[in-house]
């Protein structure tokens, strides 16, 4: 069985601040940022980036992941999918899907003409994932801005008609 997606807001800061720092925690080369920087977050912190001015925050219920997106200025408005995270007890069940789907509805639903991501090159379960969602994979690569010496390549996927 699959779990439940909530959309989070403000008053949801616990949540999203648990299930991130278990995420910084099992998978700290996964993302930008790290478990003793978000460790070290106020309330306020949390709560201002489930602004929904910020864009889209998930989690799946029980821990079982979580996601984010917004729109950066320089993307030409494509929104952008962050923060992606499955707990090792859901991988392979279907979360990562619900996930990611969640995100496509998120910008469609909100006019973007895409949604872009950056996954880590060799992360070969991430990139199957969104490839099974229809991105593909670009020439832009760039270093992770987290970890020297590995490097992230950039997904699209078109919305809309």
């Amino acid at each position: 069985m699959r779990p439940a997606l909530r959309r989070l807001e403000p008053d949801d800061w616990e949540t999203w601040r648990d299930t991130r720092l278990a995420a910084l925690s099992e998978s700290p080369r996964a993302f930008a940022s790290s478990l003793a920087e978000e460790e070290g977050y106020a309330e306020s912190d949390w709560r201002d980036k489930l602004d929904p001015a910020h864009g889209l925050r998930v989690v799946a219920a029980d821990g079982a992941g979580l996601v984010g997106a917004w729109v950066p200025p320089d993307r030409d408005g494509a929104a952008k999918l962050y923060s992606m995270w499955v707990h090792p007890l859901w991988r392979g069940r279907g979360v990562g899907d619900l996930l990611v789907e969640e995100v496509l509805a998120w910008g469609g639903d909100h006019g973007h003409p895409r949604v872009d991501l950056w996954v880590a090159e060799g992360n070969v379960a991430a990139a199957r994932l969104y490839r099974r969602h229809g991105f593909r994979m670009t020439d832009e690569r760039r270093p992770h801005p987290g970890h020297a010496g590995v490097f992230v390549r950039l997904m699209t996927r078109k919305l809309g008609g």
